[in-house]
């Protein structure tokens, strides 16, 4: 079932450069980024190259991913609103917001990092949440030790990418080679024009919050997000997902007029995702609207309020 080509899992954002004008250093000196203050930790350490951030320290552990180019700063409604029932880690992946660069095969090094967390901090069937590349990340994880985690919860992450799906293993690899080199061989100015591109296109509905955001995502290294792009284009999680024991939750972001220009409903939408994450066992799909990629933004009761059902259920 390829009914689009939708756009996106926090990947194809460095392959949608538009004529917007650049970020200019001055504009983000001369005002301070509304989303840039986060909630100070009650520790942190590093694990595998991700930096780990925790919150909290009772109840259900969870594990909160962010996508690609994003850090901690994305989660920051998510840490207000939980942390004080639950111990919440946030993390940030390599060659993300300012972390130095990521290695080779930074999926594979991230996917192990997340389950040495778990095994190393002894935490007890953590919850998931990741958003984009951090939402197939978890489930990765999930398929890799399903006796070891309590729940999934992916926001606009799906365990092949969208409408590469009916790839052969050798386009993907080509593909994945010209999106490393595409993003990869950025300068910094035109990396940011990208990321204003992009927030404003697909990331996020509202403009100025775009901006802002997309100051954060430019503190981002190019060739990094370059190489997790490519890497994950090659991912297709989809043979395992009959392994995840837990619950999964899908979270499906949708703005009318953004699916009128793919003649897509909400339900269609939200069919296509499910298809994609067919021989999950315990799969639930919700549609949060309206919102773009970053839902957490457009919509942040709706999320939060979807994970707290999720967690009530488990």
């Amino acid at each position: 079932m390829n009914i689009l080509r939708l756009p996106r899992l926090a990947l194809c954002a460095a392959l949608a450069v538009g004529a917007l004008p650049a970020l200019h250093a001055q504009d983000a000196a001369t005002a301070p980024n509304r989303f840039a203050a986060t909630v100070a930790p009650a520790e942190r350490f590093e694990i595998g190259g991700i930096l780990v951030e925790r919150h909290g320290s009772r109840g259900r552990p969870l594990i909160l991913i962010p996508g690609l180019a994003s850090g901690s700063w994305v989660w920051q409604d998510t840490v207000r609103a939980f942390s004080a029932d639950h111990a919440v880690y946030v993390l940030t992946l390599p060659g993300f917001d300012g972390r130095p660069p990521a290695g080779p095969a930074p999926f594979a090094a991230a996917r192990a990092a997340v389950e040495e967390l778990i095994a190393s901090r002894r935490l007890d069937k953590p919850v998931l949440v990741g958003h984009s590349l951090g939402g197939i990340l978890a489930l990765a994880v999930a398929e890799d030790r399903p006796a070891a985690i309590g729940g999934v919860v992916s926001i606009d992450g799906l365990p092949v990418m969208p409408g590469t799906e009916e790839m052969a293993p050798a386009q993907r690899a080509q593909a994945a080679g010209r999106m490393r080199a595409q993003i990869g061989q950025q300068p910094p100015a035109r990396f940011a024009e990208q990321q204003r591109n992009y927030m404003r296109t697909i990331g996020v509905l509202d403009m100025d919050r775009a901006d802002a955001l997309a100051q954060l995502s430019a503190r981002s290294d190019p060739q990094s997000v370059g190489l997790w792009a490519a890497d994950v284009l090659t991912v297709d999680l989809r043979p395992g997902l009959a392994s995840i024991a837990a619950p999964v939750l899908a979270v499906v972001p949708y703005f009318d007029l953004d699916g009128a220009q793919h003649n897509l409903t909400a339900p269609m939408k939200a069919e296509y995702y499910r298809a994609l994450m067919a021989g999950t066992p315990r799969l639930e799909v919700v549609t949060v609207a309206p919102a773009r990629h970053f839902a957490m933004f457009d919509q942040p009761q709706a999320v939060n309020a979807a994970l707290r059902t999720f967690l009530a259920t488990l």
